[in-house]
């Protein structure tokens, strides 16, 4: 069996530190808003590059507060406008509509599966507050021309960052010079999910929000203890999103080896692309492999559901990123009847393959020669 991800395997690399963590909080006595908190805030703050790193419940958390805040900070209000793909995990969508915001869907790049910067300016309109990117598999989705447009229609660009822990987006600025940055450090604020299957992932659910603006920061660590600015006053009336001191303990842990795993995942990404040769499989397109931390392996091909069958007849585990596009879940029934081309033909077509930094490379070989083998 070659298991589409073993999170045993990958938690038992580091299994001993995570033990000695987890019995360090225990023997502390302090089980939230501790030290094991403010270190590891401080290190993915680091780590990102961004002044402030707030940890909150969970991924979709992380964007809800985004928002909230802005609402709170006068920039936003009910009814305005967020640009977010078509093609996204919903977690990004709810965020939106949670904060009674109103989501506006623009179609990705078919090759990059990527928000597509040439039709976002199209949905601007006065009501236009944020563009929300989503860095979908683990592919950086920001674009300098999508900067130039919040630039020029002063809007807020929020990172989901959920999927794409280390990714880098890199610009020349003249003189044959680069500069890198990592998402999550691009925009005005950015959320990170650590669920467990992330590259980064906790033994829970957990959560963050990274910025640097300041005040955008105090109001989102407010919202997220119960809209507490101190003990037992309450400036907004906010909810309980905190990053326990277990899971925060854990993850700075693994966050030591986040970007070794990533160099793992792409030798596994790398072998699939150099060796898999069959026409009725395409493979995600790469032109830059520091722009992508391949947190999925996403191909598609219009006999998704044979191709499925067959691994699983052969032993292998596969997972469909997303079978259901967001404007046609029944949560969103107003939208069932949009057409977004692009977006479902991704979600009709789309395959996950197994990758991971713990996957051996007989296992790596074996799913190959099936993949080339497949009738």
């Amino acid at each position: 069996m070659i298991q589409f991800l073993s999170l045993k395997d990958v938690t038992a690399k580091y299994e001993t530190e995570i033990k000695r963590a987890v019995n360090r909080v225990i023997d502390s006595g302090w089980y939230l808003q501790g030290k094991e908190n403010e270190r590891f805030e401080a290190d993915y703050a680091r780590y990102i590059g961004t002044k402030h790193c707030i940890g909150v419940a969970n991924g979709l958390d992380a964007l809800i507060w985004i928002l909230r805040a802005y609402i709170e900070m006068g920039i936003m209000q009910e009814g305005d406008e967020v640009i977010v793909p078509a093609n996204t995990y919903i977690a990004s969508i709810l965020a939106i509509t949670e904060n009674k915001l109103i989501p506006v869907l623009v179609e990705p790049d078919i090759d990059t599966y990527q928000l597509d910067d040439k039709l976002i300016e199209q949905a601007i309109t006065p009501r236009t507050k944020s563009i929300m990117l989503v860095h979908l598999y683990g592919q950086c989705a920001y674009t300098e021309k999508i900067g130039e447009l919040c630039q020029k229609y002063h809007l807020k660009l929020i990172e989901d960052n959920a999927q794409a822990h280390g990714c880098l987006f890199t610009e020349a600025r003249g003189k044959g010079q680069e500069v890198s940055r990592k998402t999550g450090s691009i925009g005005d604020a950015a959320g990170h999910s650590f669920y467990p299957g992330k590259n980064l992932g906790a033994l829970g659910d957990g959560g963050a929000v990274t910025t640097n603006d300041d005040e955008l920061a105090q109001v989102i660590r407010a919202l997220a203890n119960y809209g507490s600015t101190q003990k037992y006053v309450f400036k907004y009336t906010g909810r309980n999103s905190r990053l326990d001191e277990i899971q925060a303990a854990i993850l700075d842990v693994k966050l030591a080896y986040l970007d070794q795993d990533i160099a793992l995942r792409k030798e596994v990404a790398k072998y699939y692309i150099d060796n898999i040769k069959h026409p009725d499989i395409i493979l995600p397109h790469v032109s830059d492999w520091d722009s992508h931390v391949f947190h999925l392996f996403p191909i598609r091909t219009k006999r998704r559901n044979e191709l499925q069958e067959y691994l699983t007849n052969h032993g292998v585990q596969t997972n469909i990123h997303y079978p259901i596009p967001p404007h046609k879940q029944e949560c969103y029934k107003d939208w069932n009847l949009l057409s977004f081309p692009v977006t479902e033909e991704i979600h009709h077509e789309e395959l996950s393959l197994p990758i991971s930094p713990v996957m051996v490379k007989e296992d790596i070989i074996l799913l190959v020669n099936l993949l080339n083998e497949w009738i």
